[in-house]
């Protein structure tokens, strides 16, 4: 089973404001949100856990920097 989470725990799970995710979101930097009711929405936990391990990875990669 799939477990959702809120917009709060998303948001104490990234550490990002409600305003920044929604861009993220729309710009497919980040999960899509599911509607779970006419004004509740929430997100997929593994996909957001995914998404932070992208991050955690991508710190320990080494810069590139072009010439």
């Amino acid at each position: 089973m799939k477990r959702i989470l809120s917009k709060r725990q998303v948001k104490e799970l990234v550490l990002y404001s409600p305003q920044h995710i929604a861009r993220l979101e729309k710009a497919g930097l980040f999960p899509k949100r599911v509607q779970l009711g006419l004004s509740r929405v929430g997100w997929v936990e593994d996909e957001v856990l995914d998404w932070l391990q992208e991050r955690l990875e991508a710190r320990d990669e080494p810069v590139r920097h072009s010439c």
